[in-house]
């Protein structure tokens, strides 16, 4: 913005933009407040009660913000590594795992906008049945319209999808502050306590919150926004402000929807709403005017999202390119600063998928789970990383009355990621391997580019053959029926 004032030259090399506080906070608060918050109520309703709920939140939301905790650590004692996520990852683990890391969350994020396509088209199809469940053919061609209408929109420059950003983030809080506060008043207290354990689930507690987990997950994606657009920050210390203050405000929303329809509906009827599960339920409390309320907030919240998704994507596979984990080519720019290759390369990719999910029995269930295992490695090096840094002493010659803490914090970081793969079951992992294993031929072009050895010593080999096992028995699995999407 600053240099449009020296003119001619300004408009030829903008200067870098730079992000404040708030608008690193709207990065995190856009990322997270999307698609998942909307499909709470009937998600959750359809694994547990209100006990299982609670303690579900209890576990993500402590294994989330010691996550936080140590991505605002690892921005604070290694503000060199400004890439981002799969920073960390190479810098602990090697080139490998690096790339790995970045092409993991890039495509699991490519995977979560296809997910906002089919909630909007689904949302719609409660209105006009054309759309159905949000993969009928005249919802991939509405979708289509708009991947690339957002495209082009971005194109035009960073800065300003994230001033758009931070004054729809704001729009969109506010359909889901009445969802909370109408429900607030109509609380039935016989209700809440009739559903408290499930009502009539079989399953025992640790089995219902086992399989709310990947749902967690999906939701807490966005977490690291501010960490992706670090070099941005206009102070390296916004970049772990950003991220806890993000966690905090998200947090206490998504808490709030899951546990108050317990009150005003039984668990059962909950479960068997169509998504988006929150204006049914509002709907079910006030009349149809709250379901088409709920509707109007959900498709700003969600091409909010899409919005912050798309710039993340983007920035994560260009800063690839440019500490060369990925092809050069991606790390082209556009006259307005926006790594232009990147977006064509993200927004094809996203088409792809979308037109996929016209064969897929739910759709959005199969993105939401998928985008969650595809982030739990690159969050597992980050927290890994801030773990070895820690027990290393490394950083720590500054400030070393806070390494017990963060290593503490580091561990249970560390343990709970491990737990979420445990928790997602094999079907989720295979099907990860079956994108990670392909994807490695980036790896390899931009290997050959750097004249470099695609694998440096016997750790990478391994994980490249372990990665390229679960993909053929993840293909052999969908070919023969015995996993389904």
């Amino acid at each position: 913005m600053a240099g449009q004032a020296n003119g001619e030259h300004a408009a030829a090399s903008p200067s870098p933009q730079k992000l404040s506080l708030f608008a690193l906070t709207m990065m995190v608060v856009g990322g997270m407040v999307g698609a998942g918050i909307f499909s709470l109520p009937r998600t959750f309703a359809g694994a547990t009660g209100p006990i299982g709920a609670i303690i579900a939140w209890l576990i993500a939301g402590t294994g989330m913000y010691m996550l936080a905790r140590v991505f605002q650590a690892l921005a604070e004692r290694k503000p060199d590594l400004d890439a981002g996520v799969f920073a960390y990852a190479k810098a602990g683990f090697g080139d490998y795992p690096g790339f790995l890391s970045a092409f993991g969350y890039w495509i699991g994020s490519c995977i979560g906008n296809v997910s906002y396509w089919v909630l909007i088209k689904s949302t719609l199809g409660a209105f006009f049945p054309v759309f159905g469940d949000g993969n009928t053919a005249a919802a991939i061609i509405v979708a289509s319209i708009g991947i690339w209408l957002f495209h082009f929109m971005i194109l035009r420059g960073t800065q300003q999808a994230a001033v758009i950003n931070s004054i729809v983030t704001v729009a969109k809080v506010v359909p889901i502050l009445v969802f909370i506060l109408i429900l607030f008043f109509a609380f039935k207290l016989d209700l809440f306590s009739y559903n408290l354990y499930g009502g009539d689930l079989t399953e025992g507690v640790f089995e219902q919150v086992r399989a709310t987990m990947f749902v967690t997950v999906f939701v807490f994606l966005g977490i690291e926004g501010a960490s992706v657009y670090s070099r941005f920050a206009k102070k390296r210390a916004h970049v772990g402000r950003a991220t806890i203050l993000g966690f905090v405000i998200v947090t206490s929303l998504m808490v709030l929807v899951t546990l108050l329809p317990y009150a005003v509906l039984q668990r059962a009827d909950i479960a068997g709403m169509r998504q988006p599960s929150m204006a049914q339920v509002l709907e079910a409390v006030v009349g149809h005017w709250g379901a088409v309320f709920i509707s109007v907030g959900l498709l700003v919240s969600v091409l909010g999202a899409y919005l912050a998704w798309s710039l993340i994507c983007a920035e994560v596979l260009f800063t690839a390119a440019k500490t060369k984990d990925m092809p050069a080519v991606f790390a082209h720019e556009n006259a307005n600063k926006v790594p232009s290759t990147a977006l064509w390369a993200t927004n094809i990719v996203i088409q792809l998928i979308v037109i996929t999910t016209y064969w897929s029995r739910d759709a959005f269930a199969l993105m939401l789970n998928l985008t969650s295992a595809m982030a739990l490695i690159p969050f597992l090096f980050v927290a890994a990383y801030g773990l070895m840094l820690t027990r290393r002493g490394e950083t720590y010659e500054v400030r070393p009355e806070e390494r017990r803490r963060d290593l503490i914090i580091a561990a249970i970081a560390t343990i709970y990621t491990i737990f979420l793969l445990y928790a997602g079951g094999l079907k989720f992992i295979v099907l990860s391997a079956v994108l990670y294993a392909p994807g490695t031929a980036l790896y390899f072009w931009a290997r050959r580019e750097q004249g470099k050895p695609v694998f440096t010593g016997v750790s990478e080999w391994g994980i490249f053959i372990v990665a390229t096992i679960g993909a053929v028995v993840g293909i052999w699995w969908l070919a023969t029926g015995y996993i389904t999407i």
